[in-house]
């Protein structure tokens, strides 16, 4: 199986390029080449590989990467499957959620990462069950993995005292039922912003009660005190991805970004507050065997993760790293059909399906709502 080139690989490849445009300019065409040496010399970075913001058609961000090149065969035109067209509809209550995202300079990873399914949470969908998700701590991450179209900055500006403040006041107007907040990683931070995490669920918690929330956090650099900061803070729902199987782990995520403490953040959450309802999510169309994602979902059952989010791979820009398959619909029916015979709570399976996704949203409010009655009769009964 074809590997990404990693980070060591691409450095490698560059000094080798200067080596040879050093050689070369000792010909004729010398000022050229010198030139040329020079922008060779002070760019591109890998983040600069990584930090494309141009924008892309459906049929770029699903496509395909070429196996092999074959000379003299004209490539045929792409055409996208059925499944993986849709139209994103939109709202009043999506139009207001915007609208107070940039009065409150908020971000969202629904917008960050171009998702197809903005209209459909925003707005309510079908199961009238409204969502966003927002990414705390500015829109510079410290990291830089192969997937992601989320800028990069190793010293991104620092946290706004403000932002648990402001969160919070306008999750408790937009009508939401479920939140979910993210971040982009910050190792910058002593506590890489479990802090800042906790804090912004206490506030929601204390405007709006009934408002149930999802923290999608990082890795914390595998300190689990930090893990715990998180979990004991009032969230109702612990989520943190694994993205992909073991194998491609090195090749698609950031090299601090480690499968094995990624599990150990799950396990630790769950560890910390029984209760937590854990959840991860993986993408497929890497270039993943069937026998790896049956690894990683027995690996999440045993550390106990209660829901799974199965989704398409889409690339975000022409920069990163294409499909490498085309995952059909009957396939992700096949994991969700495994995932629920292994034991997991709820499994949400599909090519448009995100780690934020509707249906699973829906599905664990009403798992939650159930155990708070459960938990309200208990209580009256004693």
């Amino acid at each position: 199986m074809s590997r990404l080139l990693n980070k060591a690989t691409f450095a490698g490849l560059g000094r080798s390029l200067r080596g040879q445009v050093r050689t070369l300019a000792t010909t004729k065409q010398a000022p050229a080449l010198s030139n040329f040496s020079e922008k060779l010399r002070d760019g591109p970075s890998l983040g600069d590989f990584i930090n494309s913001s141009s924008k892309m058609s459906a049929e770029e961000a699903f496509e395909l990467k070429e196996p092999v090149k074959t000379t003299g065969v004209k490539k045929p035109k792409q055409r996208l499957p059925p499944w993986l067209k849709t139209e994103i509809p939109v709202g009043s209550n999506f139009t207001n959620i915007k609208k107070n995202l940039r009065d409150l300079k908020l971000h969202t990873v629904c917008e960050e990462a171009r998702c197809p399914n903005i209209g459909d949470c925003w707005g309510g969908g079908e199961h009238q069950t409204a969502t966003a998700t927002i990414m705390l701590m500015g829109d510079e991450c410290t990291r830089g993995c192969r997937f992601c179209s989320v800028k990069t900055n190793r010293k991104p500006k620092a946290l706004d005292i403000n932002e648990p403040e402001n969160t919070a006041e306008a999750i408790s107007k937009w009508g939401l039922d479920y939140v979910v907040l993210t971040s982009v990683d910050r190792d910058d931070l002593p506590d890489s912003g479990a802090e800042h995490f906790a804090s912004t669920i206490k506030k929601i918690k204390e405007k709006a009660s009934h408002i149930l929330v999802e923290c999608l956090t990082g890795d914390f650099l595998g300190n689990l005190d930090h893990v715990a900061i998180v979990a004991k803070s009032g969230l109702d729902v612990y989520a943190h991805n694994m993205e992909t199987v073991e194998g491609l782990t090195p090749y698609v995520r950031d090299r601090r970004a480690k499968y094995r403490q990624s599990l150990a953040v799950l396990e630790h959450a769950k560890k910390t507050v029984p209760t937590l309802f854990t959840k991860t999510s993986i993408m497929l169309g890497l270039g993943e065997t069937d026998e790896e994602v049956l690894q990683t979902m027995k690996d999440l059952r045993a550390v106990d993760v209660d829901c799974l989010t199965l989704g398409q791979y889409m690339r975000p820009t022409k920069r990163h790293m294409k499909v490498t398959e085309y995952v059909t619909p009957e396939k992700f029916d096949h994991w969700a059909k495994v995932g629920e015979e292994l034991g997991f709570k709820y499994v949400a399976s599909g090519p448009l399906v995100r780690s934020s996704y509707k249906a699973g949203e829906f599905y664990i409010t009403n798992i939650l709502k159930k155990q708070r009655a459960q938990a309200i009769d208990s209580s009256a009964a004693i």
